[in-house]
């Protein structure tokens, strides 16, 4: 079953508040074609998986990702300008037998040949414990100032510039100039880049342990790109 997240309880929410592994990343077409799985989003899918009874679409997705990605589908009929994505992001909670599993999913434009990826980060509600040790990390091996780390620390949530902005009582240029900086410190272009790099960078240290074979699809023949339109 799928529920908004303002849905929960405050009771609910505290109990969601325990540290779990981080989240995981797919990479697919339009068409739903899957390009790159990691080992913890192969998890998380199975136990949504499992709890919806063990159906799945075209055989691979579960039902819920299925569902996000035709919605981010529809929008970007509407919305097709990489720069709107910069503010779009879709979420949605799924309720498993173990926990409750969130789903932000967003849509990555190459200006260049209009080519279209959709991201989805998979994670389950309540891993502060672990984006704390993220941030931790990242304003080390990135060198962030505070105000730089707070920045990242609440697009790690999913948050536009606006929310960061009212957040900081900043002005929303401001915080356009923090991501400017964020950027050419950890190499990237856009949001999505800032986003990868600093999970991929907490995934090689928290999940270290290899793929188990049949996991993680064979990739293209073109190398995946840890940057995009968020």
């Amino acid at each position: 079953m799928e529920k908004n997240i303002d849905d929960f309880s405050s009771d609910q929410k505290e109990s969601m508040a325990v540290p779990h592994a981080g989240p995981g990343i797919m990479l697919l077409t339009p068409s739903m074609k899957l390009l790159y799985k990691d080992r913890r989003a192969w998890e998380l899918c199975q136990q949504i998986i499992q709890c919806q009874d063990g159906i799945t679409a075209n055989g691979v997705l579960p039902r819920a990702v299925a569902s996000l990605v035709d919605q981010i589908q529809k929008t970007l009929k509407v919305r097709p300008d990489p720069k709107d994505w910069e503010q779009i992001q879709l979420r949605h909670v799924v309720n498993t037998l173990h926990s409750s599993i969130l789903l932000c999913g967003t849509a990555l434009i190459d200006q260049t040949n209009a080519e279209q990826r959709i991201l989805i980060v998979i994670s389950e509600v309540g891993i502060g414990a672990w984006q704390d040790k993220v941030i931790v990390q990242a304003k080390e091996q990135f060198h962030l100032t505070a105000r730089e780390t707070t920045v990242v620390q609440h697009l790690l949530k999913g948050w536009t510039n606006k929310e960061i902005a009212n957040e900081m009582r900043l002005a929303e240029q401001t915080i356009k100039e923090y991501f400017k900086h964020i950027s050419e410190k950890t190499s990237t272009t856009t949001r999505t880049g800032i986003v990868m790099t600093i999970i991929h960078s907490g995934l090689r240290h928290a999940l270290a342990t290899p793929s188990p074979d049949g996991m993680v699809p064979p990739r293209s023949g073109r190398p995946i790109e840890l940057v995009g339109s968020a």
